[in-house]
């Protein structure tokens, strides 16, 4: 290493004296001081254009990951858009930039309507063309039809759906008692944009929709680390607290006053295959959950055939395959604990009896 090169070193040591210890330092100096080796070689105008014509070839060689018939599907940019504005109409005042007061309502929830349902019509089409073109049936003109009858459903039942929100805020509202007001449950609790992201999802699921469902549900799990598949069937009153890590099915079924806590799965016990070994879809693969049920953290239920009764209570960290009755409550035996330090070594539980 030359003088200079050991000069820069011990500066640098130097000057990162306290976290040298976790970087490894000498190794950073050496990539760094390739850096004078480097040659400008006229990439761009010589080495882009042959990066480009392999990045081109690799589209042909993997082409399930690219489409060149962009204009037929949802943009997902678009579907986010429309869900927040959405969001905005079901809670206005909480979701959005826009500053509302009583004597504008009416305009503003026209005008945003106006806009939602051009917007979603063009996308909800896109999605249809989609699934025209993979089944090889219907119409460009049947789509298009299809598409708006969708839409003006989907917004008419807006006022249904802030009902039942309204039930969801409550519900978390009354379940925590660390909440202070509806205001800050709305506006911090992460279920909330998960529940009523599903809520809205779930309607465009059930009329048929592929993709969009998808993107919206994706896009708040994203959001809050809650996955809360569109096809599920989830009653009223439903409250997940904290959130993280939540996990409900497409084919899960949820009875009304039910509350959930950070890390639950309802998931599938197994995928049934055919004969050729590929996993069989559509089929009852995620739990029932009956109402006023509660499940703590960490619990996993799986399977279709799986029923968790009315008024049960899941512990945390059980694992479930098999029904449970009502009223029933599922308790983890706790595990045995032991302690180590300089003095003993013991177990802890042994200590506590």
């Amino acid at each position: 290493m030359s003088e200079i090169e050991e000069k820069l070193e011990e500066e640098f040591l130097e000057k990162t004296e306290k976290t040298s210890r976790i970087w490894a330092s000498r190794r950073m100096l050496e990539l760094l001081m390739k850096g004078k080796d480097y040659v400008e070689d006229n990439w761009l105008k010589e080495g882009l254009p042959k990066l480009v014509d392999r990045v081109v070839k690799s589209y042909e060689e993997y082409g399930g990951i690219n489409r060149f018939e962009g204009e037929d599907l949802p943009s997902k940019q678009n579907v986010i858009e429309i869900l927040e504005d959405l969001l905005s109409i079901m809670f206005p005042g909480y979701f959005g930039n826009a500053k509302i007061n009583k004597y504008d309502i009416k305009y503003f929830v026209g005008s945003t309507l106006s806009s939602i349902y051009s917007r979603l019509v063009k996308e909800v089409e896109k999605s249809l063309k989609y699934l025209s073109r993979n089944f090889n049936v219907g119409s460009e003109e049947i789509c298009r039809k299809r598409a708006k009858m969708i839409v003006k459903e989907v917004l008419e039942r807006l006022p249904e759906i802030r009902a039942i929100l309204s039930g969801d805020i409550q519900a978390a509202y009354e379940g925590d008692p660390a909440a202070k007001s509806t205001d800050e449950v709305i506006l911090s609790y992460p279920c909330i944009l998960a529940i009523a992201t599903y809520r809205i999802a779930h309607e465009l699921y059930i009329r048929g929709v592929p993709l969009i469902p998808r993107i919206m549900t994706e896009y708040a799990h994203s959001k809050t680390g809650i996955d809360i598949h569109p096809g599920a069937k989830i009653g009223r009153n439903f409250f997940i607290d904290h959130g993280t890590g939540v996990v409900v099915g497409e084919t899960t079924e949820i009875g009304d006053n039910v509350k959930i806590y950070q890390g639950v799965t309802l998931g599938a016990l197994s995928f049934p295959k055919d004969e050729r070994g590929k996993i069989i879809k559509g089929s009852k693969r995620h739990p029932t959950v009956g109402d006023n049920v509660v499940i703590y953290s960490g619990a996993t239920i799986l399977g279709g055939q799986t029923i968790i009764g009315d008024d049960a209570i899941i512990g945390g960290n059980a694992w479930i395959t098999s029904s449970v009755p009502p009223r029933t409550k599922i308790i983890v035996a706790p595990p045995k604990l032991y302690y180590k330090n300089s003095s003993k070594i013991g177990n802890l539980n042994a200590d506590q009896q």
